[in-house]
């Protein structure tokens, strides 16, 4: 998500700081990461969503006139490069075998395409923004605007098919791992981990080692992409025009 430099500031001022995390749900498990292994990141992609399919990392970045969706090894250059047009901007992304969805911020369209190209097959609108975008194993997408609900949508015909609240706003990239949804909150170095049948917080995890480690300055340069790497427990973060992505696993916080 981006916002207007001056939206930006303010709201930065009224958090206390862009890094800060949330409070501790309650009942939550708290984690933290444990990298893993680094690779290298385009420091200039304003990273929006982060999906592995197979061995192919997929990347949608934001900025009107910048956006593109890139498909690729991860760490390695993109294998096939997609732009939005003026003044699309890209979000979050989903992919579905054959196809993938791909949401746009404001303009109010959720773009269908070919996986494998690229090609854009269809635009499907939706009402409100679109930020984060993941499915899971019945397809079912999940999809966040920047509030604290967790909205469903059918994977055809994107149409909504129900909600459930999370408690907590801000909710951005997300990244689905069987019954659960991981989300970015941001402006925050936190991800949750959110039962999706009820919308409780399961886990929260700080992941602000990783920033530390980056030291972005921008004010817009804050953790966003969860990727779960297949077959493992590990997982992919990085952030907007971070120059780094860290492969992680999310472990108890030390007592």
């Amino acid at each position: 998500m981006r916002t207007p430099i001056v939206t930006t500031l303010l709201l930065a001022a009224a958090l206390g700081g862009c890094a800060g995390a949330p409070e501790q749900q309650p009942g939550a498990e708290r984690l933290t990461v444990e990298v893993v292994s680094t690779l290298a990141h385009d420091p200039a992609a304003f990273t929006e969503g982060l999906e592995f399919d197979g061995g192919t990392l997929y990347e949608s970045t934001g900025l009107a006139g910048q956006s593109t969706l890139t498909a690729g090894p991860p760490g390695g250059p993109p294998a096939v490069t997609a732009t939005l047009p003026s003044p699309l901007f890209g979000e979050g992304v989903t992919v579905l075998g054959p196809t993938l969805w791909q949401l746009t911020w404001q303009d109010g369209v959720a773009i269908e395409r070919d996986s494998k190209t690229l090609a854009e097959l269809r635009r499907v609108p939706y009402q409100g923004e679109g930020w984060g975008l993941c499915h899971q194993a019945d397809g079912r997408l999940v999809m966040s605007d920047g509030s604290s609900r967790l909205t469903f949508r059918d994977p055809e015909t994107f149409a909504v098919t129900g909600s459930v609240d999370v408690g907590r706003d801000q909710l951005n990239e997300l990244e689905c791992v069987g019954g659960d949804v991981y989300a970015n909150v941001w402006h925050t170095d936190t991800i949750l981990r959110v039962d999706a049948a009820t919308g409780r917080v399961t886990g929260t995890i700080d992941a602000g080692q990783l920033r530390a480690r980056v030291n972005p300055t921008g004010a817009e340069d804050v953790l966003n992409g969860i990727a779960a790497v297949p077959g493992t427990g590990d997982f992919l973060l990085t952030g907007k025009q971070w120059p780094t992505t860290f492969r992680v696993r999310f472990v108890p916080v030390p007592a």
